[in-house]
């Protein structure tokens, strides 16, 4: 039988220079090939993963915002889909705008998800408690050792008001952003309700 919980989706998350340490291809392939690096850095950043910067089929900082929704799903995961090495997916309909993605070795405690200014929606956790230093925000220093992140920018006509997401089983992640019925084109184009006078 299986389990869905809705999470939050907050829109105040006003953090300060974070992700401001860019995850770089070669810190990545060094952290990943270390003695006794966590199972749990491999199934995280490993390719196929939604937060790993290898997803879209060359390096791509997680930190920066990408423009999914852009993109036909099929054609940029073919080589991944057709190894079987990811399952993430995203498409939309004249209603909606979805994601759906595993979340391998993060778990539900974990994962959070901040739209900022109804322009880029980011999802991440912590996997591990940073150790007391100069900074108290893990994702302000070398963000990568602790978490993980993967932020996305929003479609022009999305309701940023209106995004669901739900965990199913704690494992495969689902966001749903809703389209503005009233969006038309440009900003400056969209359509306006009649005022009706009395």
């Amino acid at each position: 039988m299986s389990s869905c919980i809705k999470l939050e989706v907050q829109t105040d998350d006003q953090t300060p220079q974070k992700w401001c340490i860019s995850l770089h291809e070669d810190v990545l392939k060094r952290l990943l090939s270390q003695q006794g690096s966590p199972i749990t850095m491999h199934k995280v950043f490993g390719e196929g993963s939604l937060f790993s910067p290898l997803l879209f089929g060359k390096f791509f900082d997680p930190s920066d915002a990408f423009p999914l929704w852009d993109f036909d799903s099929d054609a940029l995961l073919y080589n991944l889909r057709n190894s079987g090495k990811t399952t993430v997916d995203w498409f939309h309909t004249d209603q909606a705008y979805v994601l759906k993605a595993p979340l391998p070795g993060v778990g539900k405690t974990n994962i959070q998800i901040h739209v900022e200014k109804g322009k880029v929606m980011e999802i991440s956790g912590q996997v591990k408690q940073q150790r007391e230093g100069k900074t108290k925000d893990w994702r302000t220093c070398n963000w990568w050792l602790y978490g993980y992140v993967r932020r996305l920018e929003l479609p022009e006509d999305a309701d940023c008001r209106k995004i669901e997401a739900f965990l199913t089983n704690g494992v495969v992640l689902e966001i749903r952003i809703p389209r503005n019925p009233l969006y038309f084109g440009t900003p400056e184009m969209k359509i306006q309700q009649p005022k009706i006078s009395e």
